[in-house]
């Protein structure tokens, strides 16, 4: 994978929505621990690499823009190494 990953934020959100069966449009920007430990999960299975995230990108990661902020540098960072 070169450039900038497919990954968007409607995925995200449609993402959470499965995870708290609610509609997309109800899905809160905040993103709680288990929301993001899911988001992980899932990102990781979708493009079948482990995330190598730190302590730091983790804490970083407060709204659904942050999520898609630190996958993306991951995903890019992986493609690069």
């Amino acid at each position: 994978m070169t450039g900038r990953p497919d990954l968007g934020r409607a995925d995200l959100v449609t993402m959470l929505a499965e995870l708290n069966a609610t509609p997309v449009e109800q899905v809160s920007e905040r993103v709680g621990s288990m929301e993001l430990a899911w988001l992980v999960h899932l990102v990781e299975q979708r493009y079948d690499r482990r995330l190598d995230l730190t302590d730091e990108q983790l804490a970083s990661v407060r709204t659904v823009d942050d999520a898609l902020a630190v996958f993306h540098a991951s995903l890019t960072a992986a493609a690069d190494g």
